[in-house]
Parts: C-alpha cells; structure tokens; sequence
C-alpha cells in the first residue's frame, strides 16, 4: 500500500485521488495560516516552481490542531495562500491529523514514518517526502525549511529518471 490508496477532499469538496500524482515525487505537509512557521509557505512555493516541471508536487493539508492556528475556511484558507505567498500547489481541505479524527492519509503516513512523538504529528509544517511509487522515504520536522529538503526531492527525482 501506498499513497496512492487514498482519496482526500479538495477545499472545493471534491474528491481528489492521490493516484492522480502516480510517478510524481510528492512533499505532503500540514499547513496552518496563524502559525510562526506559516512563512514555509512562500519555500514550498520556491520547491514547488524549481521542481514542479520534473515531476514534483506540494501538496498542503491545512489543520486547526495545534493552538488553534488555523481557523479559517477552506475558502479563507484558499485566499490567504494565494494573496499571501502566491501558492500554485494543492491545498486541500482541512482536515485533523492526529486523534480519532484523523485523516486516513495521515493515520497511513504516521504509521510508514512515526517521528520523535511515534504515530503523532508534532506541530504545523511537518513534512513527509513520497516518491513516485508512493512510498513515504522521509519525515521531516516542522522546523526543517523547505529549502534543507531541497537536495532530498532533486536526489529524488534523479533516481527516479533513472531507474
């Protein structure tokens, strides 16, 4: 199984097929509009635009878990990101990603890749890489810039040109 398995909701409501992104190399990441790491967005975008004709897509789950931080609608959320940081790549629809709520996405990708905290997320921005089979190869903290995980997509991306 991998993360092509899995539907999710776009801010429009539609359902979304992450089989849709198969071969692609993919950075999924819980977003949050009134957070102190919010400025990754204008890097995702920056990883977004240098990678995206290769084979590369963001793709943004915006969540309200962590203080409260973001309270917006999939509307408002949609307008902050384009107004703010210019963003192309998918943000879906808000979601939970740790609890009973969570989404089934992120129960999958906890479990490939459990972090310092096990099978939680620990804070807004927390990143996991997926190549193109969808596998999840690497989980990144909310503190580690967009820009650090650079070298691992394009790694990446050459291995899967290659192989």
């Amino acid at each position: 199984m991998g993360v092509h398995e899995f539907e999710v909701k776009s801010a429009g409501g539609d359902q979304v097929s992450l089989s849709d992104y198969y071969g692609n190399t993919l950075l999924i990441v819980n977003t949050a509009s009134k957070c102190g790491l919010t400025p990754q967005y204008e890097g995702l975008q920056n990883l977004q635009e240098r990678f995206g004709e290769s084979g590369f897509n963001v793709i943004g789950f915006p969540s309200n878990q962590f203080a409260g931080q973001e309270p917006g609608t999939n509307e408002e959320i949609q307008q902050f990101c384009s107004v703010n940081y210019h963003v192309t790549f998918p943000v879906m629809a808000k979601i939970d990603v740790n609890g009973r709520h969570a989404d089934p996405l992120y129960k999958y990708l906890k479990k490939a890749r459990p972090g310092i905290l096990g099978g939680t997320i620990k804070w807004n921005f927390t990143k996991f890489l997926v190549d193109g089979d969808g596998n999840v190869v690497k989980r990144y903290a909310p503190s580690d810039t967009p820009d650090s995980i650079a070298p691992d997509i394009e790694a990446l991306l050459v291995q899967s040109k290659t192989s």
